[in-house]
């Protein structure tokens, strides 16, 4: 049941941010206070992480449902989250603090790629007691 929960938050997260950036990518940047205008290279490099974003929460949701895709969500959406909160707290440590939903967002995609590391680990655990393995 936890798989679940954290899985289809994890996945829920992605999807909203994902469609904000793939059909929305000045209004989602703007409310960061990023002005990327009518740069359709800009908007190409906006457009292409929602979509990769998107991609990533459908996933999740379907590894949430599906249990014998759930160590592939669980392992995407750890490996995912993490890469964005480190490379966040890395970009703090080389170009000084973002915007404070930069920051709170770093914050969420932490603790979201916790979760899902969670889940691989609570699915590797099952596994060693002799269950069947599923994450």
């Amino acid at each position: 049941m936890i798989r679940r929960i954290l899985l289809t938050v994890a996945g829920l997260v992605a999807v909203a941010v994902g469609a904000a950036g793939l059909l929305a990518p000045v209004a989602f940047r703007r409310q960061y206070g990023i002005s990327i205008g009518a740069d359709p290279s800009l908007l190409s490099e906006t457009r292409s992480a929602g979509g990769a974003v998107l991609a990533v929460g459908v996933l999740l949701l379907v590894g949430a449902f599906v249990a014998r895709l759930a160590f592939a969500a669980a392992v995407s959406g750890a490996v995912f989250y993490l890469a964005y909160a480190l490379s966040r707290g890395l970009s703090v440590a080389l170009d000084g603090a973002p915007a404070g939903g930069l920051v709170l967002g770093g914050v969420v995609e932490l603790a979201l790629g916790l979760s899902c590391g969670y889940v691989l680990y609570r699915g590797a655990g099952h596994s060693r007691s002799g269950s069947t393995g599923a994450v």
